[in-house]
C-alpha cells in the first residue's frame, strides 16, 4: 500500500518528471520515442500539441487511476546508512527509514556545460538546453548550437526559421542513422550500455551509440544546409568562437546542447561509485549496496528501459526482503 508499504518521492512541481520541463515548441509529434507505461497506454494524443503538455498529462492519469500518492515537491537531500540495516533517507519534508530504495531521479536536474578557454568573456548570451523555450527569442540573433545529439538537431531546426544565422558545431561528426529503431536494434543498444555500467563507467549519452534518426524533416534540413556542421571550436572570444586553423564565427548567443550527467549526489554517502566514476551495476542493482537500484541509469535511461527495469527492480527488492528480517 502507498505510504504504508512504500512511498514515492518527487522533487518536481507536477507529474511528467523531466517531460513537463520541455520546451513548448516540442510537440508530441517530434518526440524521438515515447513508450507507454505498464498497464495504460497513451492513445489519441495530438502530435500537435507540446509534449509536455501530452507526455505530463499522461503521467497525471496513471498515477491517479493506480493510486500512486506521490509526495511531491519533496527534495531527497542525502541517502545514509542507518541503524539495523536501514536506510536513512532525508528530505526537505524530514526523514524516511527503508530498507530498500529505487533512485529514479534521471539527469535533467544535471546539464553538462563544458568549459572552454575565453568563456567567461563573451558578451552574448549562454544558455543550455535545459534552459530553452522556444527559437522565438532567438530572432534576428547569430546563434552557435554545441551538441551533436537529437536536442541539438531539434534545435537547429527550430532555429532556422528565426535566427538570422546557425551555426552547428560537435566534438564527432553525427551519424544519421536509416530505418526502423527496431527490437534487434535496442537490444543491441541497450547491451553495449550495460556493459559500460557493469564495468562501473558512466553511461554514454543515448545518441552516441543508436545514432541520429534520418526521417523526413531530417532530411529536408540537411539538404538546406541546416544540418552543416563543423568541428569543435578551440576558443570562445568575446563576439564568437575562434579555431586554431584561423576560422572564426561571430555569435550573439551560444546554446550548449550537450547532455545531462545521472543525478546521483545525494546518494553520495553511500560511497556507490567505482574508480572509473560510474556506479558499478548489475542489472538494476548497485553492486556495492545491493539494497539500491537505480532506473533512469545507463540502459534503463528510456521509458522502454525504465518499465523492463523497474520490474527487475521489484522483483530483487521482494526477494531481499524475503531474505532479511524486517525491522521496526
Amino acid at each position: 500500500m502507498p505510504d504504508r508499504d512504500f512511498v514515492v518521492l518527487d522533487h518536481s512541481p507536477g507529474p511528467g518528471g523531466a517531460w513537463q520541463f520541455r520546451w513548448p515548441s516540442l510537440t508530441y509529434g517530434r518526440v524521438h520515442g515515447m513508450h507507454a507505461l505498464p498497464g495504460m497506454e497513451l492513445t489519441g494524443a495530438d502530435a500537435a500539441r507540446p509534449s509536455a503538455e501530452v507526455i505530463s498529462g499522461y503521467f497525471r492519469e496513471y498515477e491517479e487511476r493506480f493510486g500512486l500518492r506521490v509526495r511531491r515537491p519533496v527534495d531527497v537531500t542525502a541517502v545514509r546508512n542507518g541503524a539495523g540495516g536501514r536506510l536513512v533517507v532525508e528530505t526537505s519534508a524530514g526523514h524516511w527509514s527503508a530498507r530498500a530504495l529505487i533512485n529514479a531521479t534521471g539527469t535533467w536536474d544535471r546539464p553538462f556545460w563544458p568549459r572552454y578557454p575565453g568563456q567567461e568573456t563573451f558578451l552574448g548570451r549562454q544558455l543550455h538546453t535545459a534552459g530553452f523555450r522556444g527559437p522565438e527569442e532567438f530572432a534576428g540573433r547569430r546563434v552557435v548550437v554545441v551538441g551533436g545529439g537529437a536536442s541539438g538537431t531539434q534545435h537547429l531546426m527550430e532555429l532556422a526559421e528565426y535566427a538570422a544565422e546557425t551555426t552547428w558545431v560537435t566534438r564527432r561528426a553525427p551519424v544519421f542513422v536509416d530505418g526502423p529503431f527496431d527490437e534487434n536494434v535496442g537490444r543491441e543498444v541497450v547491451a553495449r550500455v550495460e556493459e559500460r555500467v557493469r564495468n562501473g563507467l558512466p553511461p554514454r549519452s543515448v545518441v552516441s551509440v543508436t545514432g541520429l534518426p534520418l526521417n523526413d524533416a531530417v532530411r529536408a534540413a540537411r539538404a538546406a544546409g541546416v544540418l552543416d556542421r563543423l568541428p569543435m571550436f578551440d576558443r570562445i572570444t568575446p563576439t564568437g568562437v575562434e579555431w586554431d586553423d584561423g576560422r572564426a564565427v561571430a555569435a550573439d548567443v551560444i546554446l550548449w546542447a550537450t547532455g545531462f550527467r545521472a543525478a546521483l549526489e545525494h546518494l553520495a554517502p553511500l560511497r556507490l561509485r567505482e574508480a572509473g566514476g560510474g556506479v558499478r551495476m548489475d542489472g538494476t542493482r548497485s553492486v556495492r549496496d545491493e539494497r539500491v537500484h537505480l532506473i533512469g541509469y545507463g540502459p534503463s535511461a528510456s521509458t522502454i528501459g525504465a518499465n523492463r527495469a523497474g520490474r527487475a527492480a521489484v522483483r530483487e527488492i521482494r526477494e531481499l526482503l524475503e531474505r532479511a528480517p524486517a525491522l521496526v
